[in-house]
């Protein structure tokens, strides 16, 4: 860990797997305002291309932004975890490697963090739509990323977009990197039943880009379906028995004042969508009724 990395009040952990180009992007957005209060470390996954010869080359010329890599386990929470170790600032900022932000972003989130005396916060995220979209991308835009209703109703912020005190990792533990998806979710609700101030940055934006294709979509739900037999697994007084799945949850009805076309289509994808999210999970549950996927139920690692 660098002197700089040390002094520096905010340190931004970006975890990257097999994405030259979205962690091109993001670290582009970020470089500029770097200063004495912030710094940048880029997690790579052990990606089996180019990504840590494009992050290298990325941010060579910058003294506040280091590579770092997380070998060991193949889980983007896993490297968010090293991000943490390899750091010692007050505030973490969790940024994923496809997103970009604005000009004043750093200042203007640690603003907002600062002056609302906040342990746990999410930013606002815009998702970007390309020109002529696909249906599948249409969808994820209407979809989107609901920050402040998670917040509300889930208790939890996705990492993407999450800014948390250090002292928090300290004392409720780190992400759970057994976990394939949900693990913001798990940490959210941990921090949550910790008693700590939680707080939705309306005016805070990230942007996103959007998936595109159908089969973007089925990757993601049966990741997310996955998770959430994980989540059962692993924490079943919080989350459920293991066998049934827990109701699907989040804003997926299409809006009335969308063409009919689009909701027809919408309502469509969302009930399919729902269907790979349950495939996602059984097929899980089977891998650990073979015992595949029995790890330890010791709880999430703790920063030491």
């Amino acid at each position: 860990m660098s002197e700089q990395q040390t002094a520096a009040k905010l340190s931004i952990v970006v975890p990257v797997y097999n994405d030259p180009v979205g962690a091109s992007e993001t670290i582009e957005s970020i470089l500029p305002q770097l200063e004495g209060d912030a710094t940048l470390t880029v997690v790579d996954n052990n990606s089996n291309d180019n990504t840590p010869h494009v992050v290298a080359e990325g941010i060579t010329e910058s003294d506040q932004a280091t590579l770092r890599f997380e070998r060991e386990r193949q889980s983007s929470y896993a490297a968010r975890n090293t991000g943490i170790r390899e750091t010692d600032s007050e505030i973490l900022a969790f940024v994923d490697a496809d997103m970009t932000v604005p000009d004043d972003w750093v200042e203007s989130a640690l603003n907002e963090f600062e002056t609302t005396n906040a342990d746990y916060m999410g930013c606002n995220v815009e998702l970007t739509l390309p020109d002529n979209p696909t249906v599948a991308a249409r969808y994820d835009h209407h979809t989107g990323f609901p920050i402040e209703q998670y917040l509300e109703y889930q208790q939890f912020v996705p990492t993407c977009c999450l800014f948390v005190r250090r002292h928090v990792f300290e004392d409720v533990g780190l992400f759970d990197h057994r976990l394939t998806s949900g693990g913001d979710k798990e940490f959210g609700n941990r921090v949550h039943e910790a008693g700590y101030k939680m707080h939705f940055a309306e005016d805070v934006t990230m942007t996103h880009p959007t998936r595109n294709s159908l089969r973007a979509l089925i990757k993601k739900d049966r990741r997310v379906g996955r998770g959430l037999c994980q989540l059962q697994q692993y924490y079943p007084e919080r989350y459920g028995e293991l066998g049934v799945p827990p109701r699907p949850s989040g804003i997926k009805s299409p809006d009335r004042d969308l063409p009919t076309s689009d909701r027809a289509a919408f309502s469509a994808l969302s009930t399919f969508l729902t269907g790979v999210r349950g495939l996602g999970y059984y097929r899980e549950y089977l891998e650990y009724v073979r015992g595949a996927n029995n790890e330890t139920n010791s709880g999430p690692p703790t920063l030491e």
